[in-house]
């Protein structure tokens, strides 16, 4: 094929790397899933599972930041004409035209919910409305882009993990260990930020704390 052709040319080092960013790219969408499908169930109830809703969105914030610096770090080398990049090729026109609506949207829709819970009042109101249309916007585009990459995420995914294929490629404890660094930053994030959903409550649903969270 066109492509092997094209790696005969590169280094095996340089195809470390891309296949090491690549796996990284592959972990963390599968974290990613996992928690955006958690978050998805708080949305069926929001009010009783706001506290829930809030506390993995704050999760969700490094490890999103992670998968964007591997996804980004992939765009930048391609386009600056990285050998080893090149040789791999860009993903399908159409998913690369989404890619950066992905990230925009992404980016929009968690700094509106983080500026919600610091300031309910924010842009007289109109940062909920943000929210939620970034939310729906966000929710198609991302429908669109897991598909397109949910065979090369399973293929990747596991291979840091299985015996057969994680010495294959060095470096995976450390990619392995920034996912969980990730996990771990977000969970004190949640644990410093989520009781702020009282004053949200307050302000969205007139009732105060303590009745809000029995739903009365």
């Amino acid at each position: 094929m066109n492509l092997d052709h094209r790696q005969r040319g590169v280094s095996r080092r340089a195809l470390a790397g891309v296949e090491a960013n690549a796996r990284l790219t592959g972990g963390t969408a599968v974290v990613l899933l996992v928690l955006l499908f958690l978050e998805g169930v708080t949305i069926l109830r929001i009010l009783p599972l706001l506290d829930w809703h809030v506390a993995i969105g704050l999760v969700l914030v490094p490890v999103v930041v992670v998968k964007l610096g591997s996804t980004s770090w992939r765009f930048a080398r391609y386009y600056l004409g990285s050998r080893g990049y090149v040789a791999k090729g860009p993903p399908p026109p159409a998913l690369r035209l989404l890619g950066p609506i992905v990230v925009v949207l992404t980016v929009v829709l968690f700094a509106s919910g983080i500026a919600l819970l610091l300031d309910p009042r924010g842009l007289g109101g109109r940062l909920l409305f943000l929210h939620k249309a970034s939310f729906v916007l966000w929710f198609l585009a991302m429908a669109v882009h897991v598909l397109g990459h949910l065979a090369e995420t399973a293929r990747l995914a596991p291979r840091d993990w299985m015996p057969r294929t994680r010495r294959s490629v060095r470096g995976a404890p450390a990619r392995l260990l920034l996912i969980v660094a990730s996990l771990v930053v977000g969970a004190a994030l949640a644990g410093a930020l989520t009781g702020r959903t009282a004053h949200f409550k307050q302000v969205y649903f007139r009732s105060p704390p303590a009745a809000a969270s029995t739903g009365h």
